[in-house]
C-alpha cells in the first residue's frame, strides 16, 4: 500500500513508488544515479546518453524539469550503448 505522499508508476518495467509531486528530472536523477542540472544534463558535465518516454511519448530533456509524474505512468529510460 502506498502512503498518501506516494504515487505507483511503472519504471523501465517494474513497479515503483515516487513521492508525489516528483518531477522527471529527479525520477531520472534517481534512476541512474547522477545528478541532473535543471536542463537535464548532467551537473558533472559529461555525457547523458539517456531518451526517456512517459507512457510511449518521448519527453524532450528541456522538458524534464516541468514534467510532473502522475500517477498510473509507465516509464522508459532508454540507455545510449556502443556495438554493431
Amino acid at each position: 500500500m502506498t502512503s498518501s505522499h506516494e504515487i505507483t508508476v511503472v519504471l523501465d518495467g517494474e513497479t515503483a513508488r515516487l513521492a508525489q509531486g516528483i518531477t522527471l528530472r529527479e525520477t531520472v536523477a534517481r534512476h541512474i544515479g547522477r545528478e541532473l542540472d535543471p536542463d537535464g544534463t548532467p551537473a558533472d558535465g559529461g555525457r547523458l546518453g539517456v531518451a526517456v518516454a512517459v507512457d510511449g511519448a518521448v519527453v524532450p530533456r528541456r522538458e524534464w524539469h516541468a514534467h510532473v509524474i502522475a500517477a498510473g505512468s509507465t516509464i522508459d529510460v532508454v540507455t545510449a550503448t556502443q556495438g554493431g
